[in-house]
């Protein structure tokens, strides 16, 4: 049996006490290619940053077991990313070797052939002083998946890593991607396209908010989960009070 790299039990994240994720329990799978899908809002991106610390858990509790803030390769929106910051292409992908150099440490021969060979495997060799600003939308995605291979870690997030960008881009990360799980790496991938996902990911949690199911992706995505998804979305209530569910558990 697989064990379970991140276990969540009974997790709340709320936003001004109103919950944008409702009491999800379930465990990511240690080394499996798991997508987290949704309808809009339904808590897909609040979840992934609260996995990697970066929010707080507002009930409940995330069980990392041994993984620190620092072992999460993490890939944020495009849209939340500053690419007017003055850096080069070569400079972005060393952003991955940060706890070897350290925030100003300089990097070594061997760390920067480690970048070199990590633009290369996403096809930026001769982009590396090219300035991030003067990038495609694609181009700057392939540069952000090689600041994650040289980061080389264990577990991967990535929230929507292939909006926005070609269809022969989206093929190559994804053949990464599929190289991770061949090296039994974790990854959680927030994803919209149903038919990528049913190809690329074995697992799958679908959520509105609560999660409507997790497990293999065949199952989490059948059409009656699909349905039930929509409708929880249709009942939203951004005016709704704070957690009635919470408030009896607490009583």
């Amino acid at each position: 049996m697989t064990s379970a790299a991140i276990q969540l039990r009974d997790v709340t994240i709320a936003y001004d006490r109103h919950p944008a994720v409702h009491h999800v329990s379930g465990g990511f799978e240690k080394g499996a290619l798991t997508a987290i899908v949704g309808p809009n809002g339904a808590g897909k991106s609040t979840l992934v940053k609260a996995l990697i610390g970066e929010l707080p858990v507002t009930e409940g509790c995330i069980d990392r077991g041994a993984l620190a803030q620092g072992d999460f390769g993490y890939l944020p929106q495009a849209a939340e990313i500053d690419r007017r910051f003055p850096l080069c292409v070569a400079d972005l992908a060393l952003l991955g070797a940060w706890r070897d150099t350290g925030a100003f440490g300089g990097a070594t021969r061997e760390t920067a052939a480690k970048a070199r060979a990590a633009l290369a495997a996403v096809e930026l060799d001769g982009f590396e002083q090219r300035p991030i600003a003067t990038l495609s939308a694609g181009q700057f995605q392939r540069a952000l998946f090689a600041r994650l291979l040289l980061q080389d870690a264990q577990t991967i997030i990535l929230d929507e890593p292939f909006t926005a960008i070609d269809a022969r881009t989206t093929a190559h990360l994804l053949n990464i991607v599929r190289r991770w799980g061949s090296e039994g790496r974790t990854v959680i991938a927030v994803l919209h396209d149903l038919d990528q996902v049913r190809a690329h990911f074995p697992q799958t949690l679908l959520m509105a908010r609560e999660k409507v199911a997790w497990g293999p992706t065949e199952a989490a995505l059948s059409n009656s989960c699909l349905q039930k998804a929509r409708a929880m979305s249709e009942r939203w209530d951004e005016a709704a009070p704070v957690c009635e569910e919470a408030r009896w558990k607490r009583s």
